[in-house]
């Protein structure tokens, strides 16, 4: 019986937080992974385990340059877009190269996904649904968006990025598919990058005051790293007709206040809390409906917010230098998950 062909990836904005849990998956399931990172927001640390691995390569370039020559020839059979900055005060610190990166780094993705042959995944957001009216959010739901807020630059670019996509699927060119995906956290988050879950985890570990933007009652949906890799793994490996845009995330909602008050029971921390304006566009609500993911790729989430919080919370205590902290859930010590303890 033939062997079936090794699959040979790409993985633009590899080096990021979830890119490189994604890079860690694909090896372990036998591919040969070529990373493309700018470095802007991803981190060599994140892949530094995987320096001198066979089937292993890292390529620094911006994804809105025209794509280096040394990628021709290698055979690609997917190309997995997670280039773009995905926190808020990162993508805004740089408004022009964050809706770039969403054009024309996708076209010049598509474009060369084209030339492979490959399956290209595009890395969109639960952020195209904006301050959502509809709650639960699907994916036919269009979203409540501003085009000239100053989160427009990362909703806007995805929608446009989605837009390239579907137009190149359209057309024949690409075979695509398209991941809307909602909060995530787990290890490998930068402790700076400025969303809750980092937020409110290191300021507990440091004992500085814990900051809730507004007065903590908007919900999130947080998804573990392992159980959101799962999900997109599934969708790029899904053979039937074109599904459209699909939702992972995790449906278990909660307030922000209330994520607070977890991370420093598990910490021990006694930080006071306190409280900032909420920021412009902020949304009031974010669940994703994850029907689709369900029935399409028999996919859920596996892993709880105790148990992913009892995984992050210590590599956020290494980032800082600080001792490893104990977990007392009640039944003795909860140990942090392995990488693929979601499979």
């Amino acid at each position: 019986m033939a062997s079936r062909p090794k699959d040979v990836v790409l993985v633009a904005g590899g080096a990021g937080f979830i890119g490189s849990n994604l890079v860690d998956r694909l090896l372990e399931r036998g591919a040969d992974v070529v990373v493309l990172d700018n470095l802007q927001t991803g981190r060599a640390e994140n892949l530094a385990h995987l320096r001198g691995r066979e089937g292993f390569d890292f390529v620094e370039h911006d994804v809105t340059e025209q794509l280096p020559q040394s990628l021709d020839g290698r055979g690609f059979t997917h190309v997995f877009n997670l280039a773009c900055a995905a926190s808020p005060p990162a993508y805004q610190a740089d408004p022009e190269h964050t809706m770039l990166t969403n054009v024309l780094g996708s076209r010049n993705l598509l474009r060369f996904a084209e030339g492979q042959r490959a399956r290209y995944l595009l890395a969109s957001t639960s952020e195209v649904y904006g301050d959502p009216e509809v709650h639960p959010q699907r994916e036919d739901y269009r979203g409540w968006t501003s085009c000239t807020g100053p989160r427009a630059c990362y909703d806007e670019g995805k929608r446009a990025a989605e837009t390239l996509a579907f137009d190149f699927d359209r057309a024949g060119r690409v075979d695509v598919r398209v991941v809307r995906i909602f909060n995530t956290y787990g290890p490998r988050m930068d402790p700076d990058d400025g969303r809750v879950v980092s937020n409110v985890i290191c300021q507990a570990l440091s004992g500085t005051p814990v900051t809730i933007y507004g007065d903590g009652s908007q919900t999130r949906s947080f998804c573990y790293v392992d159980d959101l890799v799962e999900g997109i793994l599934r969708l790029m490996a899904y053979d039937g007709p074109q599904p459209g845009p699909v939702n992972i995330g995790n449906p278990q909602e909660l307030t922000v206040s209330d994520l607070v008050e977890r991370v420093l029971r598990l910490t021990g921390s006694t930080s006071a809390v306190t409280n900032r304006p909420l920021p412009v566009d902020d949304p009031r609500r974010r669940r994703p409906d994850i029907g689709l993911a369900g029935s399409l790729l028999q996919w859920s989430p596996r892993v709880s917010l105790e148990q992913g919080l009892a995984a992050t919370i210590p590599y956020f205590a290494g980032q800082l230098g600080d001792a490893r902290p104990a977990f007392d859930f009640g039944g003795g010590q909860a140990q942090p998950l392995p990488l693929a303890a979601a499979e």
